[in-house]
């Protein structure tokens, strides 16, 4: 059997395998009866699949009532506290420059902190504002927890490779209706369509430089929403040219009705898992050393390549052959 020591994962992904283990799915809520919804789904679906598919990020930013944005805070630290064992519950913040940012950190990251998955910073400039949160996160006693970076503007597009490597950063989100709203006009409404912010140039630049610069600093580059949510195909094909076109391994849910579709759409087929578990196995059975497939070499570059396929098939819930189940007996993917 694999040893902690000798997993694939440690073996092949070396310091990239704590971000390799990110749900391909992040999913926002901000109103009550939508938060307790959403932390149920989870909870159902955990059920269903033996892990978390998707997780849940309690909004504060576009969920919080102006003048009771404590209450707001406080009723995400309560949420956060009595999610369900293995939940995998995060909290959008309002930016750091807004009267309620240090409250929040203070009152989410410092009552809820060993509960939370990250903090998502909203609208990020610059590492300033990294260092920010940073900070208020120490003060909260929650040093521990990762930050996620919302970029949103064409300055902090520019500045993303910076950004991404700062170590406390563990992903990257593109905001699509901010960054074109930022643009004052010079991008047209149909960029933030379903199929629009796949063709406009400025909104494809961004989106590459954003998924570009999580990869070159082993960091996850999140996707934006699609906000058709009522189309489940519009749905599933934008997430399917986000992951296969685009480069990006997670990506953002605002209704119940597109996690399984962005599940679906990142999820490799099945010929590739099997696949992928056939060279995986070859490849433990031979020490790692380099193998033949069907007159194909295989080393250490491309086992790093198909055991990310098993890892994807476990992150949206693909049925996996006994011997790949076992590389997964634990949440994190470690082998007891």
């Amino acid at each position: 059997m694999t040893s902690v020591a000798h997993h694939p994962r440690e073996i092949l992904l070396g310091a990239q395998a704590a971000s390799a283990a990110l749900p391909v799915c992040d999913h926002y809520s901000g109103v009550e009866l939508r938060m307790r919804k959403s932390l149920q789904l989870q909870a159902e679906m955990r059920q269903e699949f033996g892990h978390c598919v998707f997780d849940v990020t309690l909004d504060c930013e576009d969920g919080a009532p102006v003048g009771k944005e404590r209450e707001h805070a406080e009723l995400v630290a309560q949420l956060a506290n009595g999610a369900a064992p293995g939940a995998r519950v995060a909290a959008r913040v309002h930016t750091v420059d807004h009267p309620a940012f240090a409250q929040d950190m203070a009152i989410i990251a410092g009552e809820a902190g060993q509960r939370l998955a990250h903090i998502m910073i909203p609208k990020v400039e610059s590492v300033d504002d990294v260092l920010a949160a940073e900070r208020a996160l120490l003060a909260a006693g929650a040093g521990h927890l990762p930050l996620h970076a919302l970029i949103e503007s064409p300055a902090a597009v520019h500045r993303a490779f910076e950004i991404a490597a700062h170590p406390r950063i563990q992903s990257l989100s593109f905001g699509l209706m901010d960054f074109v709203s930022a643009h004052g006009g010079a991008i047209p409404a149909s960029g933030m369509s379903s199929a629009g912010q796949f063709q406009h140039p400025l909104v494809v630049r961004a989106k590459l430089e954003i998924a570009a610069a999580c990869h070159a600093n082993g960091k996850v580059p999140s996707h934006c929403v699609v906000t058709e949510f009522t189309d489940p195909g519009a749905m599933q094909a934008a997430a399917a040219r986000a992951a296969r076109e685009f480069g990006y391994t997670r990506m953002w849910s605002i209704h119940p009705a597109q996690i399984r579709p962005i599940l679906a759409a990142f999820a490799p087929e099945d010929a590739e898992i099997t696949r992928a578990t056939h060279i995986i196995s070859a490849a433990i059975d031979a020490d790692w050393a380099p193998i033949s497939e069907d007159g194909v070499l295989h080393d250490r570059a491309s086992y790093r390549y198909f055991w990310q396929v098993l890892e994807r098939a476990h992150q949206t819930g693909r049925a996996l052959a006994p011997q790949a189940q076992a590389w997964f007996a634990n949440a994190d993917g470690t082998q007891t």
